[in-house]
């Protein structure tokens, strides 16, 4: 099958393709907040970050989710069947048991919310979910949002027919990272969390085929080890490149600064339109 093949639509379209957003993770040096709540939920504004990678995709035309969760999957599932009743009209009629609602102001999205497991990891939630995948999808974090153009990315993996795309950025350190020269738009060799910085890391926002699944073993495959070495290795793993912003929510700095960044108005991930 062609790569992206049944995906048209520019930003602002609609687009068949599912977005899977892995939302089941501990999130250990956020313990403050994920002690109570899946990581994904903690909340930018009023709103958890969930929300806002999902916004992300929305403001390019994707309006088909499909949420990996693991850990207190309870929590991000009730939040989605609530969701609508929080941003509606309603009339509650206890005598008849019944809910009316008259007007909702919630997103019209479809999403599929898969318990993967508690102990999953990355890769084995990813190919949990390969029965609701037959053709192209993104694939993200649920933790790290940016001004990524992934109507651009869709493009440029269908032209490099590649099994899998990644957004490369190039924030300070501590992240996976991989050399790449200017010309190259292949990874050549995958890195998990090297020494130094300035390289261009492993930003999420991928666009895979159905392919990578080969790729994954079992459950204890981590997305980020093994699979992205062997698709770079065999020449299948792309390179989107983006120099705008990229933030994720790792530490509770990183969720301090992106809540001021919103508060003043001036969250450069804010894509879409109110």
């Amino acid at each position: 099958m062609e790569p992206g093949g049944n995906g048209s639509g520019g930003a602002g379209g609609t687009h068949t393709m599912k977005v899977v957003i892995l939302a089941g993770g501990y999130g250990t040096r956020l313990s403050e907040e994920t002690v109570v709540r899946p990581k994904p939920m903690v909340e930018i504004g009023d709103m958890p970050i969930l929300w806002h990678v999902m916004k992300i995709y929305a403001a390019h035309g994707f309006d088909e989710f499909v949420i990996c969760c693991g850990y207190k999957s309870e929590y991000i599932k009730e939040w989605f069947v609530n969701y609508r009743l929080r941003h509606a009209d309603l009339t509650v009629d206890l005598r008849d048991d019944t809910v009316e609602v008259h007007r909702s102001a919630s997103e019209p999205w479809r999403v599929t919310l898969l318990d993967t497991g508690v102990t999953t990891l990355t890769g084995g939630r990813v190919k949990r979910a390969a029965d609701h995948l037959t053709e192209t999808f993104c694939l993200t974090y649920g933790d790290g949002v940016g001004d990524i153009d992934i109507t651009a990315e869709l493009a440029f993996h269908r032209e490099q027919g590649t099994y899998a795309t990644l957004t490369a950025v190039q924030p300070p350190g501590r992240f996976g990272a991989f050399a790449l020269s200017d010309e190259e738009t292949r990874v050549p060799a995958f890195h998990e969390k090297p020494e130094g910085d300035g390289a261009w890391i492993n930003g999420g926002f991928f666009i895979c085929e159905p392919d990578v699944f080969d790729y994954i073993d079992n459950d204890d495959t981590m997305w980020e080890a093994e699979p992205l070495s062997r698709l770079a290795a065999d020449g299948q793993l792309a390179a989107f490149r983006h120099t705008g912003y990229w933030q994720p929510m790792d530490t509770l700095r990183d969720k301090v600064i992106l809540n001021k960044l919103w508060e003043r108005g001036d969250a450069p991930w804010k894509v879409w339109k109110d």
